[in-house]
């Protein structure tokens, strides 16, 4: 498939059916898999043959969902899971131990920041959280000789900023450790981040790769170009001994890091995808071209409403040429800049929930990044639980709406939007 345009591979990768076989990949559910042969088991076992045991560790349907996601982000391999949230803790896992630091954007996910900032630090691994415009200079200092990797995301969700890649790229591979990025928001069409030097991508896979908010999964891909041979990872380049002294680079070579991934984290973790799962992520893949698309066309010419409404007092969308992630957005996401806007409205607090509790078209829904429009006040809702003073801190002023702009008429949506406003 290296030959074909990403359209093409979001709709014909990872399956390819032989002679009278399904046209449509099948769903294999199965936990378990027959064998004639006690020798070809052992050899499945040991590495020495392809093929299917038992789901949690692979299984035809997740293998085949893996290969065209690893495709369309131009890795070596890819490694679902159960949830966006399973996958970051195995990425980083499958790196570090107790004792071990990682750096990370301060802009990511709240449940990223999280999982890094208390549920990992219980278990001994540590993390700084920098200003990701801040310039090399002042990210290098805080690296340690413990320091396994650099993570990031390409547009944060919800801040909706734009990271600059290839600078990260350049600090994370001078300090000998591979760069990480959470690519969900843009997705593979929007943006490559290996094409830009990153070496691990992660994806919370229930966002707009499912597109219709039916499944949760989240997916791992190994670009295949870190050197672990560095003197950094020994447990990349020493015999592993759960697994029979298996030395992953001398076996697995460019796909060290995934095949580590998946024979010791997912063995051990069980976040498994269901098959059932993987046939459904796998439908959204095939639109998925095409919905960015809408959604991103959609997204901007709504923000560009908002930017001109007097009721409205500011808009954040990279995609504005007034916005300060701008001339970022041409050399990152050339394409587009996804569905996800974000607003403050004149009144405050009481304004924005009546505002959200007027619209019609657009539903209040926790989540985002799927087909149908849908809005969300955290200040009321997810941060609820927080003073005007905490949410200014945290980056979610009182006013603040966060919209999902899905893939319905771009008309619709601004009338929607305008009637909501006009009941303010």
């Amino acid at each position: 498939m290296n030959n074909y345009k990403i359209e093409t591979k979001c709709i014909q990768s990872g399956y390819s059916p032989e002679n009278g076989e399904a046209r449509v990949l099948p769903i294999y559910q199965s936990t378990t898999f027959k064998y004639n042969s006690g020798q070809l088991m052992g050899d499945l076992f040991d590495f020495k043959a392809d093929g299917h045991f038992y789901t949690r560790l692979s299984n035809p349907t997740v293998e085949a969902v893996e290969k065209k996601i690893a495709d369309l982000e131009g890795g070596v391999g890819a490694l679902m899971a159960s949830s966006g949230q399973a996958a970051a803790l195995i990425a980083i896992t499958n790196l570090c131990k107790a004792g071990d630091h990682v750096i990370s954007s301060n802009s990511i996910y709240g449940g990223t920041f999280n999982l890094f900032s208390v549920t990992l630090k219980k278990l001994g691994i540590d993390f700084t959280f920098v200003d990701p415009n801040a310039d090399e200079e002042e990210i290098n200092r805080n690296f340690k000789e413990n320091t396994k990797a650099l993570f990031g995301e390409t547009l944060a969700n919800p801040a909706l900023s734009v990271l600059d890649i290839e600078k990260f790229a350049t600090i994370a591979h001078n300090h000998n450790v591979p760069l990480i990025i959470d690519n969900t928001f843009p997705t593979p069409y929007l943006c490559r981040p290996i094409e830009f030097g990153a070496d691990i991508i992660i994806h919370s896979t229930s966002k707009y790769m499912d597109g219709h908010a039916v499944s949760l999964g989240g997916v791992i891909i190994d670009s295949g170009n870190f050197n672990w041979d560095n003197g950094n990872f020994p447990d990349f380049t020493t015999p592993d001994e759960s697994y029979h002294g298996l030395i992953y680079t001398n076996h697995f070579g460019e796909s060290a890091y995934i095949a580590k991934a998946r024979a010791q984290l997912m063995r051990d973790f069980g976040s498994t995808p269901s098959p059932n799962n993987a046939f459904l992520l796998n439908l959204g893949l095939e639109t998925l071209h095409l919905r960015m698309e809408r959604h991103s066309e959609n997204a901007l010419k709504v923000a560009k409403f908002l930017e001109n409404n007097d009721l409205i007092t500011w808009v954040n969308y990279p995609g504005l040429t007034s916005n300060k992630y701008y001339n970022m957005t041409k050399k990152y996401l050339s394409k587009g800049c996804s569905g996800v806007i974000s607003f403050g409205i004149k009144g405050g607090k009481d304004s924005a929930i009546k505002f959200m509790e007027n619209l019609k078209l657009a539903a209040l829904v926790v989540h985002v990044a799927d087909a149908r429009t849908s809005v969300l006040h955290p200040a009321s809702t997810t941060h609820r639980q927080l003073s005007d003073e905490q949410l200014n801190k945290s980056g979610v002023p009182a006013d603040l709406i966060r919209m999902s702009v899905g893939i319905e008429n771009s008309e619709d949506i601004i009338a929607d939007i305008k009637q909501a406003l006009d009941k303010l």
